[in-house]
């Protein structure tokens, strides 16, 4: 069977607008959340989101490259090229089809759409941009990775809400397993807290109010959570297959092993309470790895800090591991950088592998008020350093789309 391993990380956050100074906040707990900027949100029961802060495209793509995209397709090709950096990567003497890209976007274009939904109902049909429907759609960022590094393999985006990054870099996996390539591009990205987007997820009671104290809303596991905190930004990651990465000599972060995917079939927005269907995305990837339950050192949760979704997960790990669910280590870094949406399973897997990489766990910060159904060890607010042989990043969305990809210590054998 080919094995995958993790050659290149690209990150572009809340937190830091490179793997090292994510990785560097998360490690210090450092929170991401503070009043939105982006517009005027006053008026908002919800005033505040985990915003990237000072942004400069320019410092890695050619002014042609983001101008007429949305900023969803900014960050990714931003993060890809830290990504492809860092791998050592030369297209130029690769087999281009031998390289795809594959990537995850829950929402897509919302910059652009509401931009030109606005012109419209000012200045009427004729004033809409030719580019707005192929600045919009989500699938297109692929495509703009793809022609930025000449790649002709597999191309195509996943869209499944907040699972969507998770299941971009899974597909990829199982891209490289099954033959079809050797190297994959792959993650998740997101742009999305803008008007109608902050107002749409307030006018579903998902998000925190706690606007006195913006960096302390994000607080899984505590009794007294009201909602998740909006956040943005891009996750890529370089799979390469095992034999071709030794080849070129690469730097390998860590290994992916497996990937579990599921749905609830149970409600639009809210997760089984049991986690019946979670637990069996997880059992899948630990399968897909040739691991044992016991075997799992840390799980990187999805816990977004709302009362059912917290709970849920926790259902999920202690239905699934047993009593082994009191010794392993989990932690949500969510409480940090926000919720990234369709990002989100990509930052958070990267923080996965680099966990693995350093054999460090990185804290959830705000444990102030633990909530006695969720009882497991969850790293509270300071990193812990531990051995971290193999691990499990989870990702669950709106529609019950359940994602867990597997992470091993590269071991070269």
């Amino acid at each position: 069977m080919r094995r995958v391993v993790v050659t290149g990380l690209g990150v572009i956050s809340p937190v830091g607008n490179n793997t090292e100074e994510f990785w560097t906040s998360l490690v210090q707990g450092r929170s991401g959340i503070d009043t939105i900027t982006k517009f005027d949100a006053s008026e908002y029961k919800t005033r505040f989101a985990g915003e990237v802060k000072n942004f400069k495209p320019e410092t890695l793509l050619d002014p042609r490259e983001f101008r007429r995209v949305d900023l969803f397709c900014q960050y990714a090709l931003y993060a890809a090229v830290e990504a492809v950096q860092q791998s050592g990567l030369s297209f130029e003497n690769e087999d281009s089809f031998r390289t795809g890209v594959i990537l995850g976007s829950g929402i897509g274009g919302l910059n652009i759409l509401e931009e030109q939904v606005i012109r419209y109902i000012e200045a009427g049909p004729s004033r809409i941009s030719p580019f707005y429907i192929p600045g919009m759609i989500t699938d297109i960022v692929a495509g703009h990775v793809a022609i930025k590094f000449g790649v002709k393999g597999p191309n195509y985006v996943t869209t499944s809400a907040c699972a969507s990054g998770a299941h971009a870099i899974g597909s990829a996996y199982h891209t490289i397993i099954r033959g079809d390539a050797d190297m994959m591009i792959t993650g998740g990205t997101e742009g999305s807290i803008t008007p109608t987007g902050i107002a749409g997820f307030i006018n579903i009671k998902a998000l925190s109010r706690r606007n006195d104290e913006p960096e302390k809303a994000s607080r899984p596991f505590n009794c007294d959570r009201d909602g998740f905190v909006m956040g943005e930004g891009a996750g890529i990651i370089i799979l390469e297959e095992l034999e071709h990465a030794r080849k070129r000599g690469a730097d390998i972060f860590a290994e992916i092993s497996g990937a579990g995917f599921t749905g609830d079939a149970y409600h639009v927005t809210a997760p089984h309470p049991e986690g019946v269907s979670a637990a069996r995305a997880m059992q899948y990837a630990i399968e897909n790895s040739g691991m044992e339950k016991e075997d799992v050192d840390y799980i990187n949760c999805h816990c977004p800090s709302t009362p059912a979704g917290d709970v849920g997960e926790t259902n999920a790990i202690k239905r699934l591991f047993d009593k082994h669910a009191y010794k392993l280590s989990i932690s949500s870094t969510k409480s940090m950088t926000g919720h990234l949406l369709g990002a989100a399973g990509a930052v958070e897997f990267i923080a996965t592998a680099l966990a693995v990489r350093n054999d460090i766990i990185p804290p959830t910060i705000n444990y102030e008020n633990p909530d006695p159904e969720c009882d497991l060890d969850c790293t509270p607010n300071k990193a812990v350093e531990k051995r971290v042989n193999f691990a499990l990043s989870n990702s669950f969305g709106f529609g019950g789309h359940n994602a867990t990809l597997a992470v091993k210590k590269f071991v070269d054998k």
